[in-house]
């Protein structure tokens, strides 16, 4: 079997394991218990939080321990705009290709706040334009919440630029980088909150982290003992930040160099696909995008039906994200691109990983999707 769905989730890291099997069993106490056992985990608590800290260009004080990205990006939109709403500021801006998470925090501000959402346009290839961002910007502007890097298509937005447009309106600025953590530097964007997730990058499912910085007000979603600073109650996996913070490091160690290796693959993949299939068509910004995505629609055909075909060759693969797998409705990333819709229904996504493919794998890979596409087409 070959994985080429490692934007769904990746394997956990052996190292990210054995740095957390201490903290399930000996250092089991509960972090914010007053006793030497609780202490140790306390301990164990602050130096993950340090560390991942570190790699987001943030403070120690601006990390909260999450569940996933899905919290992490719930905590931050709704987090930063309810607080918000004191001070008359009742406006977010996003845009219409972001993670269910983001869309749906952002509708349920609409629904339940009276918060207004303009949410940016973007271009064929999923770009959204940083004057546009600029030109929607207002006075009662509260937040501004993008994707580094988009789940379904891999474009990548210009953070930084984002983030000075952001900054000099004096708007806080939300990224997503779920999908671009172990794929892009994240220090040094001037960005005002981020989340990732630990199981895209090789730490257990049901980790994360939001990082705020503290000069923007948070309102907790969980209430209760006041865990992480009053910013999220609840008894903290601690096992579970430490996996996260090992995953992390591990990851930007090995950034640069897996992703010009990924990234080479990648791309010859994807020659090979567009010269195989005739109906094939490469979705995303061509250049800008993540070493590790290629994601095509195939015109004619089903695009579940193309995995089931290459399923049956050994090849795993996903029709988008796996947070709307099931739908039948065709992805809501593909239709902001301006795709038709009966040809967003034939998408399928190849994501790569670290795990080392041979050097004759990607022109392999590309005569089984034409295989696979050529079984499903008229």
């Amino acid at each position: 079997m070959i994985y080429l769905d490692h934007a769904a989730t990746s394997p956990v890291r052996p190292e990210a394991l054995e740095a957390m099997r201490p903290y399930l069993t000996g250092v089991f106490g509960n972090p914010s218990s007053h006793h030497t056992a609780g202490e140790a985990a306390a301990s164990a608590l602050e130096d993950a939080r340090r560390r991942v800290a570190r790699l987001l260009g943030m403070r120690a004080g601006d990390v909260v321990f999450t569940a996933g990205g899905t919290e992490a990006n719930n905590l931050s939109v709704k987090g930063i705009v309810l607080p918000a709403l004191a001070q008359g500021r009742r406006h977010l801006i996003t845009s219409p290709i972001e993670h269910e998470s983001v869309l749906e925090s952002a509708a349920y501000l609409e629904r339940f706040h009276g918060v207004e959402v303009t949410r940016v346009t973007v271009d064929e290839h999923g770009r959204v334009a940083p004057d546009a961002v600029a030109q929607a910007l207002r006075d009662d502007t509260a937040l501004v919440s993008l994707g580094h890097a988009n789940n379904e298509i891999g474009t990548v937005q210009d953070a930084a630029a984002l983030a000075s447009i952001a900054r000099d309106a004096g708007v806080p600025l939300h990224l997503d980088a779920v999908q671009s953590a172990g794929w892009l530097p994240l220090a040094g964007l001037g960005v005002d909150a981020i989340s990732i997730a630990g199981h895209k990058l090789g730490a257990p499912k049901g980790t994360g982290a939001l990082a705020v910085r503290g000069r923007v007000p948070l309102e907790p979603l969980l209430h209760g003992g006041g865990q992480e600073r009053g910013r999220r109650s609840g008894t903290e996996n601690v096992a579970g930040a430490v996996a996260l913070a090992t995953a992390l490091e591990l990851a930007e160690a090995e950034r640069s160099s897996l992703a010009a290796r990924v990234g080479a693959l990648t791309a010859r993949f994807i020659t090979g696909v567009l010269e195989a299939v005739p109906s094939g068509a490469l979705t995303g910004d061509p250049v800008l995008r993540l070493p590790g995505t290629a994601s095509f629609t195939f015109a004619g055909t089903s695009g579940e039906a193309v995995l089931l075909e290459l399923e049956r060759r050994g090849v795993i693969s996903s029709s988008g994200s796996a947070c709307a797998a099931g739908s039948d409705e065709p992805s809501h990333v593909l239709l902001a691109c301006g795709i038709a819709p009966e040809v967003a229904q034939t998408s399928v996504r190849f994501t790569f990983g670290r795990q080392p493919l041979t050097d004759e794998a990607p022109e392999r890979l590309a005569a089984l999707v034409a295989d696979a596409v050529g079984a499903v087409s008229g």
